[in-house]
Order: structure tokens, then sequence, then C-alpha cells
């Protein structure tokens, strides 16, 4: 497992009920989480102290509860800066796990040598690909929703990256994959975050299982000939990260070589002393 433990703004403190209790900076959350299946006693005070709930509702989604929270703020990770702000779906902008990612992109960045350029697709609020350009990147950002490449620009600047060669595109990223493989653009490293379950601007519908395999096939033609990594993400129940790093296998590791190390992201829960599996990811590198 690849674990996020070196977080000073976030914290997992205990999770129990379906639920995790978190500090985020200041502030404290409850949040569902169906991964959460056992109940172990909740000893920590701010269960009930919580600056925010949210709470599932039985007609399906759901609405925060609100103590006293703001309608945003910041953390940070090392040099960046992220505005967090509690959304519709449990969202707060920003998946914590996912730091050992943003560690590794860095790290993989500085230590090419050369000069590299990111393709980030399903982009978010734009963690990676701040992660990317801090470390010395070109990176191409695409999301299919406005609000979050906004949001993603908003990340940029309050982590002083507004000045670095970040391109923030609003896309529907299949299609603008298509377009950039016909232009002959080609990328040294890709990052994607497909979700689940989704719907095109022409009512396509998208179901990971389903077109996961054609997508990362289609993406695989727009890296360059010395490629330096992809980094696949996956929070679909049920798709193990073995079954990610098999496709990755087939289509990366063949065609270039190198290998594939496929595993479920982490976070560490200080109340106690255990590991809160929070998705899977498959890097693979030459």
């Amino acid at each position: 497992m690849l674990v996020s433990d070196k977080w000073q703004d976030f914290e997992l403190l205990e999770c129990s009920g379906g639920e995790r209790l978190e500090r985020w900076g200041d502030f404290y959350l409850v949040r569902p989480d169906p991964q959460v299946i056992w109940n172990t006693p909740k000893r920590n005070a701010k269960w009930q102290t919580r600056d925010a709930r949210y709470s599932r509702s039985s007609e399906g989604g759901g609405h925060w509860e609100k103590n006293t929270l703001p309608e945003s703020w910041r953390v940070s990770y090392g040099e960046m800066h992220f505005n967090i702000k509690p959304m519709n779906f449990k969202h707060t902008g920003l998946f914590p796990e996912q730091a050992t990612n943003w560690d590794y992109i860095g790290h993989k960045i500085r230590s090419a040598g050369r000069p590299v350029s990111v393709l980030n697709l399903f982009a978010y609020t734009g963690a990676a690909s701040i992660a990317a350009a801090r470390a010395g990147a070109s990176v191409c950002h695409v999301d299919a929703a406005r609000g979050m490449v906004s949001w993603a620009r908003e990340n940029a600047a309050s982590s002083g990256a507004s000045e670095l060669p970040i391109r923030w595109i609003v896309d529907d990223c299949f299609k603008f994959v298509e377009r950039e493989i016909r232009r002959g653009r080609r990328y040294d490293a890709i990052i994607m975050d497909p979700p689940s379950y989704g719907r095109g601007p022409s009512g396509e519908v998208w179901k990971l299982e389903k077109n996961i395999w054609e997508f990362v096939q289609l993406v695989s033609g727009a890296l360059s000939d010395d490629p330096l990594f992809v980094i696949i993400n996956s929070y679909t129940t049920g798709l193990s990260p073995a079954s990610i790093g098999y496709i990755s296998d087939c289509i990366f590791r063949k065609k270039y070589g190198g290998r594939s190390d496929a595993e479920e992201l982490g976070l560490p829960v200080s109340g106690s002393g255990l590991v809160l599996p929070c998705g899977s990811t498959c890097r693979w590198e030459r």
C-alpha cells in the first residue's frame, strides 16, 4: 500500500460506523466513507464538536450540516497550497491520499535530467498539475468541468505557480486526446484519474469498467518515444489494483518495457495506528 503520511495540514483522526473524522487545517469534518464497515468506539471528542458533517439522504445525495465553517479555507502540503471548499457529494476539492503520487511526480521529473511534458487528464482541482509544474515540467491540464479548471487555477495562484507553463483546457478528455494525437503532440508523462461513471458532451455514458481499456489504449498514442511515467488512478469499487496493473502492463510495458506498480492508496488513522484504504493507483515507469 502507498501511504500518504507526510501531511501536516490534514489528519485522519478516527473512522467508524461508515464515517471519517478528519482535520483539514484548523477545521474538523465528518464525512461518509463506504470503506469504513467497522463499528469501533468513537473516542475523539471532535466527533461531537466538529465544524461540519456531511449527512446522506435516504433519497440519494445529501447535505452539509455546518456549525462553524467558512465557505473556503487553505491547507498546505509542502510548498503547495490548496483552497478547500466543501461541496455536494461530500467532496472538499482535494484527495489527500494522492499526496504520495504528488511526491512521486515531483521526484521523477526532477530526476529526469531533461525537459518533461506532462498531460493530466480528468485533472480536477490541479494538485498533480501543480506538483509537476513546480518540479519543472510543462503541463497540459484537462478537465471537462469549467468550474474545476477555475478552481485549479486558484490553487496554482495560491501555490505560486501562476507563471509556470500550465495550459488550462476545458474539454472532454477522450476527444481532446484524439485531437492531440491527430495534431502529433506527444507527452513524456501522462496522469489520469477517470471517473467511475459519467456522461460525455453528447450524452455518451462512461463506465470505467467498460471503457477504461479503450481509453488507456487511446492515451498510449499520446506518449512520446521516450516516456517517463504513466499514472492511472481509480476509485471504482470492485476494480482492483491488480486489474489496473494488468491493463498497464498489456499496453505500456508491452510497447516500452519498464514496469507497472499497482497498489492501494492509504491514509494513516492517528487514533488507531492503522491505515484506511482510499482507492487504487498504478504507476508505469520505464
